[in-house]
């Protein structure tokens, strides 16, 4: 009888590369995000608030809306920005943009009450994380080393001469 040794079959792990894993990122992002607004409907009292044309104590406007659409349009675009701009563009963008979430996520929980901390600290703080994500992964951004034009002109010049 022979024995044979068994060598673990290794999953294949290929690095992926930056823009993908921001924009998977802005996409958690903003399925929590909405997730976070849809859930919130089932709270008590928010459903007539509605009806009676209050959010947050904001009277529903026109204005209000358009708010409301931007603080989801800007998460949404930067699935489809930090796939398509150029890396040092696409760095600079992912960074200002995670950055100034960071606090505006938090102050979406401004003025709730502590029986819904639990509800609104693990949101938050997903949320949170995710930026964060972002930002390491935006500032962390692989560079190519630059080669100097000069050296590699002369390189090519003598390999077609010899």
């Amino acid at each position: 009888m022979t024995s044979r040794t068994k060598t673990p079959n290794l999953l294949d792990n290929p690095p992926v590369p930056v823009q993908a894993k921001l924009a998977a990122a802005w996409t958690s992002f903003m399925f929590l995000y909405i997730y976070v607004d849809y859930f919130h409907l089932h709270k008590p009292g928010v459903i007539d608030n509605l009806r009676a044309g209050v959010v947050f104590e904001f009277d529903i406007s026109p204005t209000l809306l358009t708010v409301m659409l931007a603080s989801v349009a800007i998460p949404a675009l930067m699935v489809m920005l930090s796939m398509t701009l150029p890396a040092r563009v696409n760095r600079a963008t992912n960074l200002v943009v995670a950055s100034l979430y960071i606090p505006y996520s938090v102050f979406n929980a401004a003025g709730e009450s502590w029986s819904w901390a639990p509800f609104y600290g693990l949101s938050i703080g997903i949320e949170v994380l995710l930026l964060a994500f972002i930002l390491r992964s935006a500032w962390t951004w692989p560079r190519t080393p630059a080669v100097p034009a000069g050296l590699a002109t002369t390189d090519l010049r003598q390999d077609v001469g010899q």
